[in-house]
């Protein structure tokens, strides 16, 4: 795919495309196995990358996945082209459909974070806005990127969660929580009931690549005095044929 006389700040880049593209941690090695590059040449742009904020080492392995900056540059890209455009149009589609809330929310070290939002018109709502981080086991969007991961990922990242008991209805369990992202990944969608905040509930769905790998979920939520879970399940279909959309948006 490259060698050595390819300029090191593409080969910088290339690394980056291929943990991204990953959906996983990879090693040195591992990533090498597409560019063949000398080993010492490898390990060294991998350093320069792991210290200048672009990689980050995950677990006891020490494999490589994007890092904060990484994702903000992506983040940054999609947000100033016409994807935006696009997105948000599609993200009103939603918000006319159902008529709550409707959020693009993708995920970060902290948690799951807002990335574009359609607000209500109903006085009554539950705010939270574009940059908001929210937990990963108590979110509909949380528990959409948990379910979407490998089986010995997402063990392991449910493993190292801690699992806080925000209401009453939370799941503090690993293993509860890991049964649930089993049928959250086999229905396709995920319900917030009532986890994260006591009377608000919410639906999520995935946005994947073109690959099936997750990048985004694509959510509503409102006050329970509104919705019910079942009044969010019949919803899902509008919000299936939304992050379709949007996979062909982003992706194609």
């Amino acid at each position: 795919m490259t060698g050595e006389r390819t300029p090191t700040n593409l080969r910088m880049l290339l690394i980056m495309e291929i943990v991204g593209d990953a959906g996983q941690a990879l090693s040195p090695t591992e990533i090498n196995s597409r560019l063949k590059l000398p080993k010492q040449t490898i390990h060294r742009l991998c350093n320069t990358l792991v210290e200048q904020g672009f990689l980050i080492k995950d677990g006891v392995d020490k494999k490589l996945r994007p890092a904060r900056r990484t994702r903000v540059i992506a983040s940054g890209i999609l947000t100033a082209s016409r994807f935006h455009i696009a997105r948000h149009q599609i993200l009103q589609g939603v918000a006319d459909a159902v008529g709550e809330t409707v959020n693009f929310v993708m995920p970060e070290d902290d948690g799951m974070s807002y990335i574009d939002r359609i607000e209500t018109d109903w006085a009554f709502r539950v705010q939270l806005p574009i940059g908001t981080h929210v937990p990963f086991h108590c979110t509909a969007s949380g528990k959409t990127f948990l379910a979407g991961l490998p089986n010995q990922a997402r063990k392991k990242i449910v493993a190292a969660l801690q699992l806080e008991k925000l209401t009453p209805n939370t799941i503090d369990d690993p293993e509860l929580l890991l049964e649930e992202l089993r049928v959250i990944s086999k229905q396709g969608y995920a319900i917030d009931n009532e986890e994260f905040m006591e009377g608000m509930l919410a639906i999520a769905v995935p946005i994947s690549n073109m690959q099936g790998m997750f990048h985004a979920a694509l959510a509503f939520h409102g006050p329970g005095l509104r919705l019910s879970v079942d009044g969010l399940v019949s919803k899902k279909g509008v919000l299936l044929e939304a992050a379709r959309k949007l996979t062909e948006t982003i992706f194609d």
